[in-house]
């Protein structure tokens, strides 16, 4: 009898390595880069934790992962790799990008206008009806709106884009969240779009928001804030969408409520301030192609970057609890590029070092 198709072989190896403790988006990447393929990178992972001074944690079992393929296909959601063609462009520019998606629903058009509408879950009545008509009248022109499902001003955008929308969770595919949304999640699972990134069965954490903020930001040309708190979920995506060099947008408010706070403050610092839909496609009108990034993650094989102890200290010396740009650990090292990002790597499967948004990295004390 001939061999399950390889290619199946290959995308449930891709997903056991994605699933193993200590390998986020950027270790995903580099040990596709540097090892070609998930399975060689798989048999790569006690060498490369021992090198960093640490044991690397177990790939699930091939039947745990057969089995989130099953949930996944019974639930009617697939799973979307980043080297698919299918693969959102403006998602996969992102450094930290997530290497898998679960979906449920229609991706938009490639060359669809995206905009990610976020604020406050205790918002005001008046901002969630401006949220909700603004959301509509986006649609109207033809763009999608984005939210991240939560209570207050994402579930005021989600209802007034109906169809043009796209919801992104913090937990997993199959978990609504929160309950009150459980009918809404559904209708745009069927009618619009359903994203995850977590395993299905993964009830949402506090440590989930930040990523899917990211993702939020990373879909959408740019980021509108309706109502936010300073230090609020809503002002990190739009610090992320800043990071990720989108557009950032604010709807000022009263100086007499503290939820407009976040958004005149964003006004303040260089944010553009939106009235009405027109405000925000006037903002996202399209580019010229030809000053368009197109991702650069490629998955073909690099020549190998192996430290040698003297590095692996030098560089262990600079790192502390206080996270530091990469870029500046390759400028005062002195080392080259290739072998700080194998270090890090290495003590990033050890459980030494924890990456943070903007390319930097602090050491796990």
């Amino acid at each position: 009898m001939a061999d399950a198709d390889p290619l199946l072989h290959d995308a449930a190896d891709r997903l056991r390595l994605i699933r193993t403790p200590g390998v986020g988006p950027v270790t995903y990447r580099q040990l596709i880069r540097r090892f070609g393929t998930a399975a060689a990178a798989l048999s790569s992972l006690p060498d490369l934790a021992r090198r960093g001074g640490g044991r690397s944690g177990a790939p699930p079992d091939p039947r745990t992962v057969a089995q989130e393929v099953d949930r996944v296909a019974a639930l009617g959601a697939r799973h979307l790799f980043i080297d698919s063609p299918d693969y959102p462009r403006l998602l996969a520019e992102l450094d930290d990008a997530p290497p898998v998606l679960t979906m449920r629903g229609v991706l938009p058009a490639a060359d669809a206008r995206i905009v990610a509408i976020v604020g406050a879950r205790n918002a005001s009545a008046a901002a969630c009806r401006f949220a909700r008509g603004l959301a509509h009248d986006l649609a109207a022109e033809g763009a999608i709106v984005v939210s991240g499902l939560a209570r207050g001003i994402d579930t005021a955008a989600h209802m007034g884009a109906g169809a043009a929308t796209i919801a992104v969770i913090a937990g997993g595919i199959d978990v609504a969240y929160p309950p009150e949304n459980a009918a809404l999640q559904e209708r745009i699972a069927t009618d619009a779009l359903l994203i995850a990134e977590m395993p299905p069965g993964i009830e949402p954490r506090a440590r989930h928001f930040p990523y899917r903020n990211r993702i939020i930001a990373g879909l959408a040309h740019g980021t509108v804030v309706v109502e936010a708190a300073p230090k609020s979920g809503s002002l990190i995506t739009a610090r992320l969408a800043n990071e990720a060099g989108r557009e950032v947008m604010a709807v000022p408010g009263s100086p007499l409520d503290p939820r407009a706070q976040g958004c005149n403050l964003l006004i303040r610092e260089g944010a553009t301030l939106v009235q009405n839909a027109a405000d925000v496609l006037e903002q996202i009108r399209p580019l010229d192609s030809r000053l368009v990034r197109s991702p650069t993650w490629g998955f073909e094989p690099q020549p190998p970057a192996d430290a040698d102890d003297q590095a692996r200290r030098g560089i262990a010396d600079l790192l502390g609890p206080v996270p530091v740009a990469v870029d500046e650990l390759i400028r005062q090292s002195g080392i080259a590029p290739a072998v700080v990002q194998m270090v890090l790597l290495e003590l990033e499967l050890a459980g030494r070092l924890e990456r943070h948004a903007g390319g930097r990295v602090s050491i796990v004390t």
